[in-house]
């Protein structure tokens, strides 16, 4: 939690003792908590900003200072009733549990600062694909547009204002809680969530230029949901650019304020599984039979990425990274939906030189001809898979058998010594992205498994940085 917030928790505890329990002499000066936690409330609004995790201490300190003032100023000296008084400890009790438990259950919470010796930066671009018609509109006029932003070595310094975690919480907000079946407010408090990153600062000089990656984001997720993974890589002079994929990104808004929502996992699986396990009956979307499924067309994504990236190094109109950018030494990564993205993009386009995919199953195409580039997979065994499933529900053994056969099987079609297949017991799907930051609570409530989420952490960016050191860096 925030400091002030914080504070305001301590004094309201200070305040119930105060009304609830005789005060002796030396520390009488509790019996002022409730006006001193007034306007500390006031201060956190104005300097921390409020947010709904902490209505119930506001509302506490709201009604400690009334019973204050009633004590203090107004008290009739009458005896109260017992059971009224028992009433009111018992209440008290709960809403100090109450507003203790939320703002700790749901927190803005920081990341930690990452361990490579460069500072961060990021900015944010729009691009509209021209030639390419948006398949998921029925605008046939609709052209594909991205969202991507991007993280690089920078030259900022420790006092520097950091970058919001992400942007339009507003429209992110409603998405994200739609997935866990919670109102649509609950994650408005990732407007106060920052990050280790600066935002437009000047891009490191200690170095021509830097290798580039390209991030995928899981289905119905945003493009800075492994923000732990990126700004890790950064650190070590990477330069990290993020998709937000239209219908698949959980939303998505442009710089006019056009917002789109992305497709349920019920309306994208019938495409996905056509890449991943062909049908002779061919899904249909918009009048148009997709025939090999959406990977193709969201793989074609990364290759007009790179297009950008390659016109971005020559000319950038936030003038900051033209010529810093290395794209001879290019690589990418993606987590669930996007990972598969990214293998069907690494099969397709051979300027990517490194290719790790975060738990997901590969498609048909690349299972049948394998990659040419080095790769790596980082997944789980079956039996964590299983448990994920008996907690939380979802994962299939179909699901399973395809998710890890099919990983298997282009990792070992790899050239010697060019692929690794990474196991990590007791991790869950989500323990893979930032999800285990949003809450303390993740594992209790099964949405992260029994490994502790630092050390998951810990893992993904050991594995996937030696990786893209060895195969970029040449280290």
């Amino acid at each position: 939690m925030r400091p002030i917030e914080t504070l305001l928790l301590f004094i309201n505890l200070l305040t119930f003792f105060a009304i609830e329990v005789p005060l002796p002499r030396l520390v009488s000066w509790i019996g002022c908590a409730a006006p001193i936690a007034l306007v500390i409330a006031f201060v956190q609004v104005l300097a921390e900003g409020p947010r709904w995790q902490m209505i119930p201490a506001y509302v506490l300190t709201g009604l400690f200072f009334l019973i204050w003032l009633l004590q203090n100023i107004v008290a009739t000296g009458k005896p109260i009733n017992r059971l009224v008084v028992s009433l009111a400890i018992g209440l008290g009790i709960l809403g100090l549990t109450i507003s203790i438990v939320l703002p700790m259950a749901l927190p803005v919470y920081r990341f930690p600062h990452p361990s490579g010796r460069y500072e961060i930066g990021t900015v944010t671009y729009h691009w509209v694909d021209a030639d390419r018609a948006e398949v998921f509109s029925t605008d046939p006029n609709a052209r594909r547009e991205l969202m991507v932003q991007v993280w690089y070595p920078a030259q900022g310094n420790s006092s520097s204002a950091r970058a919001p975690y992400v942007q339009n919480v507003s429209a992110l907000s409603p998405a994200l809680a739609r997935l866990a079946h919670l109102p649509g407010f609950t994650f408005e408090h990732f407007k106060y969530v920052t990050t280790n990153a600066i935002p437009s600062v000047p891009i490191a000089t200690d170095k021509p230029s830097y290798p580039v990656l390209i991030f995928l984001e899981g289905l119905s997720g945003f493009r800075q949901m492994n923000t732990f993974q990126v700004e890790e890589l950064v650190s070590h002079g990477y330069i990290v650019a993020a998709i937000d994929q239209p219908y698949a990104a959980a939303s998505v808004v442009f710089p006019d304020g056009r917002q789109i929502t992305g497709l349920t996992k019920a309306q994208m699986e019938p495409l996905t599984q056509q890449s991943l396990s062909p049908n002779e009956k061919a899904p249909i979307l918009n009048g148009q039979i997709i025939k090999n499924g959406n990977m193709p067309y969201f793989a074609q994504d990364i290759s007009f990425t790179i297009n950008q990236l390659y016109a971005l190094n020559i000319t950038d109109p936030n003038g900051i990274l033209a010529g810093r950018l290395d794209m001879k030494r290019l690589g990418t990564f993606g987590i669930s939906l996007g990972a598969i993205v990214a293998s069907e993009a690494c099969h397709t386009d051979p300027r990517l030189q490194a290719c790790l995919m975060m738990d997901a199953a590969m498609p048909a195409a690349v299972v049948q001809a394998g990659l040419r580039q080095p790769s790596m997979w980082i997944t789980r065994p079956a039996d964590t898979i299983r448990l994920e499933r008996q907690r939380s529900g979802g994962w299939t053994e179909e699901d399973i058998t395809q998710t890890l056969t099919t990983m298997r099987a282009v990792f070992e079609k790899s050239l010697p010594g060019n692929g690794y297949y990474v196991q990590v017991p007791g991790m869950f799907h989500l323990n893979f992205t930032d999800v285990t930051y949003f809450s303390p609570f993740t594992p209790q409530l099964g949405f992260a498994g029994p490994i502790d989420a630092q050390r998951a952490y810990n893992i993904i960016n050991a594995y996937s940085l030696a990786f893209f050191d060895q195969y970029l860096k040449g280290n």
